[in-house]
């Protein structure tokens, strides 16, 4: 069981009972200690079978059944027992979960209070957005990151297909927040994209059709990630990758996630948001009880402290934009 930063409790998939059938066999209180078990990283997930990397050996395990209905995800660090050899036909088994640094999660819409846990132990989060076809999707990329904000990720945002668009207008709306970036075009950004990444554990989402898989294999060479283009009738992007896979780079890590069109953040609390903005919360404490801080809010002080001057109002209407994500509202403007 988790829990947020307020004391609140997160819901995951353990959260689900399955009543047993009878006449099944009593379980005893024991756990196997597994002494010899080794550590290794899961890098992919299909149906129930784990792909390892385990002393640099890739290994497929299954879930040892004393762990019972809890996930185990991309990205989690585990022990393994049985053969670890990697040879074909063979099968380890995966007996312990280590504690997880970081979990990045999602909920299926706003309203569903069960979360996805996508990925573990990352460090950074890599927002793909596309400035053309498909439309930059501003609201999309603030969801991701009040996900990044809950998960102590730092967020990176990559702005891809810089030869069909203009940087500006994205470039604009999120220098208040002082969020990095990356232009890239066909044949320029990737240098910049590989200082950002060298060193760290790094998750790329994005809508489907923006570019994200092929980003990947541009910097992975041979990767082969499936792609695909946008539907020339909804002009959405069709689904390519599948599943979230980690791939090693340098000293670091790649996970690409399958794309996605919603990113639901029912399990994030308004004012876990605003801690996002440490000068703005610092003013919200002489805010009535469950203020939304929007300019028709009554006795507001951060709208008061951004109408003296004395917030920076990009970085207010930043935050509201935030928050209105976290509802599922639309922006009343976008600038």
């Amino acid at each position: 069981m988790s829990r947020t930063r307020g004391g609140g409790r997160h819901m995951d998939e353990r959260d689900v009972r399955v009543r047993a059938r009878g006449g099944s066999k009593p379980r005893t209180s024991k756990r196997p200690v597994h002494a010899d078990a080794v550590e290794g990283l899961v890098t992919a997930v299909d149906r129930g079978r784990y792909r390892c990397l385990i002393d640099g050996v890739p290994v497929v395990a299954m879930k040892a059944r004393e762990l019972g209905r809890g996930s185990i995800v991309v990205g989690d660090r585990v022990d393994a027992v049985g053969d670890l050899s990697g040879r074909p036909d063979t099968l380890a088994r995966i007996v312990r979960v280590k504690e997880r640094r970081s979990v990045l999660r999602r909920t299926a819409d706003d309203t569903d209070p069960v979360e996805r846990i996508i990925v573990a132990n990352a460090d950074q989060l890599a927002i793909v957005c596309a400035l053309a076809d498909p439309e930059p999707q501003p609201r999309f990329v603030d969801r991701c990151l009040v996900a990044a904000y809950d998960a102590g990720l730092e967020p990176l945002l990559c702005l891809t297909k810089a030869d069909l668009g203009t940087p500006d207008g994205m470039v604009r709306l999120y220098e208040p927040l002082g969020l990095p970036y990356v232009v890239l075009g066909p044949e320029s950004g990737l240098n910049e994209l590989t200082g950002h990444l060298t060193g760290h554990t790094t998750v790329f989402v994005g809508s489907s059709g923006v570019g994200k898989s092929t980003l990947v294999n541009r910097l992975l060479p041979g990767t082969e990630r499936a792609v695909g283009g946008v539907n020339t009738v909804t002009g959405r992007g069709r689904h390519t990758s599948t599943s979230a896979v980690a791939l090693q780079f340098g000293d670091g890590w790649l996970i690409d996630t399958p794309g996605v069109r919603s990113f639901g953040l029912a399990h994030i609390a308004p004012e876990e948001i605003v801690e996002g903005f440490p000068e703005i919360a610092e003013a919200a404490l002489d805010c009535p009880e469950e203020c939304r801080h929007r300019p028709d809010s009554p006795g507001c002080a951060v709208q008061a402290a951004s109408a003296a001057g004395t917030l920076d109002a990009d970085r207010v209407a930043s935050l509201v934009r935030l928050l209105n994500s976290r509802e599922g509202e639309e922006e009343a403007t976008e600038h």
